[in-house]
């Protein structure tokens, strides 16, 4: 009775509208959520960003070097492995559709949407996806190889707290489309807080590792939105993943390089 009174906990329906919206995992089913439920779930992301760090943190540690000593190269394929599968790739899709647009939209903003509302991927798109698999592979390695596999736990953190921080600064850029009802609805107090505790607890965990993530992570974020307003005007759900991406991509490389 006490489990299904939690799953069933009106406070909590954002939380599992989160987790059933970024990973794989068995969340509780909220059913079909309203427009406001969706922009009340966008403080949760950041921590849907966390439950996914433990996750492949906890598979990195237990492949490495302090239990189960599997060869650096087999643990970091099957870590991203697990990565990819418990985000059902929602991110990656995101970041080819950007990639195809931004290279044939030409500068166009019509021609980028356009191309974004394309399901099938082409040159650069798979160049992309490709690229970004490589850079985090060859950073789960580094990591799991060092006996740092715990500073995983930071990569998805940071990289959802971008989202409320993309969806509270940035107009969306269609009159309607998967993240239209999140961005109109997000809370604009809870977004700010869990995004400022987001980069808090790496600066006070990490010190000054911390502080080159969350300044690398805010430059990344500062240097995309300047992009795409110039382009679009706003964002778009694609756009949003390519920046969960690229986040990702840029901190694993960080904490291997330093």
């Amino acid at each position: 009775m006490i489990a299904k009174g939690i799953v069933h906990h009106p406070h909590l329906r954002p939380l599992w509208i989160a987790g059933r919206f970024l990973t794989r995992f068995p969340f509780p089913d909220p059913g079909p959520a309203t427009p406001g439920e969706l922009g009340q779930a966008v403080p949760w992301y950041p921590v849907i960003g966390l439950v996914l760090g433990l996750v492949i943190g906890l598979a990195a540690y237990l492949l490495g070097p302090a239990v189960l000593a599997r060869p650096s190269g087999v643990a970091a394929a099957l870590v991203l492995i697990l990565w990819v599968w418990s985000t059902g790739g929602l991110h990656l899709d995101g970041l080819a559709d950007t990639a195809d647009a931004w290279v044939g939209g030409q500068g166009s903003r019509e021609r980028t949407l356009d191309i974004m509302k394309d399901p099938a991927s082409g040159p650069a798109g798979v160049s992309a996806l490709v690229l970004v698999l490589i850079a985090k592979f060859a950073g789960l390695e580094a990591l799991i190889g060092a006996g740092d596999a715990w500073a995983l736990l930071w990569v998805p953190l940071l990289a959802r707290a971008q989202l409320p921080l993309l969806l509270l600064t940035t107009p969306y850029a269609r009159p309607q489309g998967m993240a239209a009802a999140p961005a109109r609805n997000a809370p604009p107090r809870a977004s700010r807080l869990v995004v400022a505790l987001a980069a808090g607890s790496a600066l006070v965990v990490r010190g000054w590792v911390g502080v080159l993530l969350v300044a690398a992570a805010l430059i990344l974020y500062w240097q995309l939105r300047h992009a795409l307003m110039a382009r679009l005007g706003g964002f778009t759900g694609d756009t949003a993943g390519a920046l969960v991406e690229l986040t990702e991509t840029l901190l694993i490389l960080g904490l291997a390089l330093v």
